[in-house]
């Protein structure tokens, strides 16, 4: 039995920045007791405390496991630059939040990877935990190491390093894996094998094994990715959860002792999107659409406000004005008599077509939340290519609304480098946020639109997984070509994300197995963090790349043929690849696609074997509340319904 590390910590703690980073003891946690038998999991967030935090993922497994009576779980997350010399001076290794336990007292280490440019802290904290850093080099005494979340979706450039990734929703599958580990602890006991334990984790749904998998190349391409083990699947495809409302967490959202993002009470109304945004990975490898039930949320916000003290509480999905029934449930919240008017909703997801006067009057009656859109493209013609089928009215009606009930400042955000984008388009974005605080200043003499405008980065499981991304230079004559035209406009500011960065996270996000071996060369070079602004070193990745025989031309900003391998072929989000294949030829040909809730199937894939296609609204409410429509495929009129059930194709 390990002991705790907390005397060692504490000595440590007043060297340090932000010591509250590593203390623990925040409401809603849990100090489970290790008994013997029982797996333990380390749920590891590989970037700060203040980020990692309110991760709705890692806390709905967090109290799922401790639920378990033969499961327990614990938090870290990735030290500072200060805190982590301070440990490796001090002999300290990774330790759990809760206990304080060494990394290595845990039977499984399991990583959210919710951004690529985290991958170095990955390798970082599997080192801190005094863990061998491949997984060919582990025994059955050293922890198993796992991995989830979007990235997951290639999960090639971390093959080496990753025991096992689990590839969609997790909150079963998790309880499948205790079961296998709590049998494995017994059976290693005996004289068991960790190949074994890695063919059973394999033949498990959703659970992919990379080192039961072997890439063949001819030359310097990919050709195909095998099998080498009965137990390793062809394809692995993802772990979806039919019915969202059997899995109301958390249940105890974590509350912070010290400043953290996006710190407020935050609630789960859907999970997917079909608005088919050809650029989102989370919009694909999230679907089918399932809606909690409005009774339930209403239930969940009631519950969680009353027991965290907050006066502020997001309604979270990826398009949250799309829930059914949304304006009922923000004037819910906001009239409910118990919050004495004190507790304001932010709806952090907004569609522009999706957003009215009424919503905006609903939540600005407390206070006036942040308020962001995102067109995403400049110009009509943009956001036919990228199926964002939005207008210029839907935008300035949004606009109009807002500023109509009293915002001063509106957020808008962009992507430039994307397929087939002209200079018109770039500049098109200046000329919609010029023409957004025309429309504020009809209401207020001030008023502040800012856009953020972010660097395309091409994504596994999407139609735009076969383009060629802009390269450093391009993208930056493109934000350069946006200032100069966005210039001396009071009232209208344009961020951007850093083109360097931009580059580099597109080489991770489609690189095959061979973009571990630079992974490792930059986190070997000092390059952890490279996420932060003051972090980020371009420099070692370009002679990580060059030592291993690599260049950004090949593996970032050439298209790919529709022939031609992919480093992701062997996992499925659930997906056909002719599906996005056709989508792609589609955003050549500037030609959109409706939102498939509403419409026919296109077959994409996604509802395969769950015999409906989208759980659109499974509780109403009350009558004269906004209620969930579904298309009649046989009159093709539109009726209300409950649930949209068609056959699987």
């Amino acid at each position: 039995m390990y002991e705790t590390l907390w005397p060692d910590v504490e000595k440590l703690l007043a060297t340090v920045q932000k010591p509250a980073r590593y203390i623990g003891g925040e409401l809603g946690a849990v100090a489970p007791t290790h008994l013997p038998g029982n797996v333990a999991w380390l749920l590891i967030y590989p970037d700060t405390y203040e980020i990692g935090l309110p991760n709705q993922g890692l806390q709905i497994l967090y109290e799922i496991l401790n639920e378990r009576h033969d499961a327990l779980a614990e938090r870290a997350y990735a030290p500072w630059v200060d805190m982590e010399a301070a440990m490796r001076d001090a002999g300290v290794p990774l330790f759990s939040l809760e206990n304080h336990l060494p990394a290595r007292s845990f039977d499984v280490l399991a990583f959210n990877l919710s951004a690529e440019l985290v991958y170095t802290n990955v390798l970082n904290l599997i080192d801190l935990a005094g863990v061998p850093l491949h997984t060919l080099e582990r025994t059955l005494e050293d922890p198993l190491v796992l991995a989830g979340g979007h990235c997951a979706f290639n999960p090639e450039p971390l093959a080496e390093f990753v025991d096992a990734f689990v590839l969609g929703d997790g909150e079963e599958v998790v309880a499948e894996l205790t079961e296998v580990l709590a049998r494995s602890k017994t059976e290693s006991e005996e004289g068991g094998d960790r190949h074994d334990l890695l063919a059973t984790l394999a033949s498990l749904d959703g659970v992919y094994v990379p080192s039961l998998y072997r890439p063949v190349y001819d030359s310097s391409r990919l050709v195909r990715i095998e099998p080498l083990d009965p137990n390793a699947p062809e394809t692995v495809e993802k772990r979806t959860i039919s019915d969202l409302a059997l899995w109301p967490y958390p249940r105890n959202q974590l509350i912070p002792l010290t400043e953290v993002v996006h710190d407020r009470l935050n609630v789960e109304v859907f999970r997917g999107c079909t608005r088919g945004c050809r650029f989102c990975q989370a919009g694909m490898v999230t679907r089918p659409v399932r809606e909690r039930p409005f009774d339930q949320v209403g239930e969940m916000t009631r519950l969680g406000l009353d027991r965290s003290g907050y006066d502020e509480v997001a309604l979270t999905s990826l398009s949250t004005a799309d829930f059914s029934g949304i304006q009922d449930l923000v004037r819910d919240v906001v009239e409910d008599p118990r919050n004495d008017g004190q507790v304001s909703v932010s709806l952090p997801s907004l569609r522009v077509d999706a957003f009215t006067v009424e919503t905006a009057a609903q939540i600005q009656r407390v206070k006036r939340t942040g308020l962001t859109f995102a067109p995403e493209g400049g110009t009509w013609r943009m956001r036919k290519v990228i199926n964002k089928l939005i207008t210029e009215e839907d935008l300035y009606k949004a606009v109009d609304a807002a500023f109509s009930q009293g915002w001063r400042r509106v957020k808008l955000y962009f992507l430039i480098g994307l397929p087939t984008e002209r200079d018109e388009d770039v500049l098109g974005i200046a000329e919609l946020g010029k023409r957004c605080v025309e429309i504020g200043r009809r209401y207020q003499r001030s008023v502040t639109v800012v856009a953020s405008v972010g660097g395309f980065v091409p994504k596994a499981q999407t139609p735009f997984q076969w383009f060629g991304q802009d390269s450093v230079e391009e993208l930056q004559r493109k934000v350069t070509l946006l200032r100069n035209a966005g210039s001396g406009v009071k009232g209208f500011n344009i961020r951007w994300h850093d083109p360097e960065a931009t580059v580099v996270e597109g080489l991770v996000s489609r690189g095959d197995r061979r973009i571990g071996a630079v992974i490792e060369r930059v986190w070997r070079a000092g390059g952890i963090f490279q996420e932060w602004s003051e972090r980020f070193d371009l420099s070692k990745w370009q002679d990580a790349l060059a030592r291993e025989s690599l260049s950004f031309e090949e593996v970032a900003y050439r298209d790919r043929d529709e022939n031609e391998a992919l480093p992701w072929d062997h996992i499925s989000a659930g997906l056909h690849r002719d599906f996005l294949w056709s989508q792609w030829q589609d955003a050549l040909a500037e030609t959109s696609l409706e939102d498939c809730r509403w419409t026919p199937c296109y077959d994409c894939g996604a509802c395969t074997g769950y015999g409906l296609e989208h759980v659109v609204a499974s509780a109403l409410p009350p009558a004269g509340g906004s209620q969930g429509t579904g298309q009649d495929l046989s009159s093709g009129q539109r009726v209300p319904v409950d649930l949209i059930s068609r056959p699987s194709r």
